[in-house]
């Protein structure tokens, strides 16, 4: 598949067919979205929201989440407000999203089938039990994230934080309040 893309990319730059999508680094409308990695969401979300190339940053983990912090998610917030002139950040989780009922358990499982010792488990530095439990309530998780991009010492309290929670099918988005 990689063979396959890279000679797409060829294609594409030979094409000059990155031109309708020159912009530079800061964002038009001042806007970071937090969203989830589904694919189904990696054109969607775009169009649902009505932004283009350019418009917003668009930060994505698995289950749109801020779960400490000092993750990477967090981080990038925080160099979106004061290095890219951010004002408003979107929390976008979404429907049936994989991340609900997450659980080291299940992943310990896959990973032993892949020949992941036991031991590298156990002595990775990690508590996998926190660090892959996903959530049982997306709107409860969506407020959670929230709080935790909010209430962070860094983030400044112009800020304006909301959360979302996008159907993954229609593109409809409700608020979490």
């Amino acid at each position: 598949m990689i063979d396959d893309i890279l000679r797409y990319n060829a294609a594409f730059v030979a094409d000059k067919a990155y031109e309708p999508f020159l912009t530079d680094k800061y964002p038009d409308k001042k806007l970071a979205v937090l969203s989830c990695m589904d694919t189904r969401l990696s054109v969607l979300l775009q169009e649902a929201l009505g932004l283009k190339n350019g418009d917003a940053k668009i930060i994505k983990n698995a289950g749109a989440l801020v779960p400490t912090p000092w993750d990477s998610a967090m981080r990038s917030l925080i160099v979106a407000v004061y290095e890219l002139g951010v004002n408003e950040i979107m929390v976008v989780a979404h429907t049936t999203c994989g991340a609900c009922h997450m659980s080291f358990h299940h992943f310990r499982e896959e990973m032993l089938k892949r020949g992941i010792a036991e031991s590298a488990m156990q002595d990775c530095g990690m508590d996998l039990d926190a660090w892959l439990e996903g959530f049982h309530d997306t709107e409860a998780s969506v407020r959670q994230t929230v709080e935790n991009i909010v209430s962070h010492p860094l983030m400044p309290a112009d800020v304006s934080v909301r959360g979302f929670v996008i159907d993954s099918v229609t593109g409809a988005l409700n608020e979490v309040k």
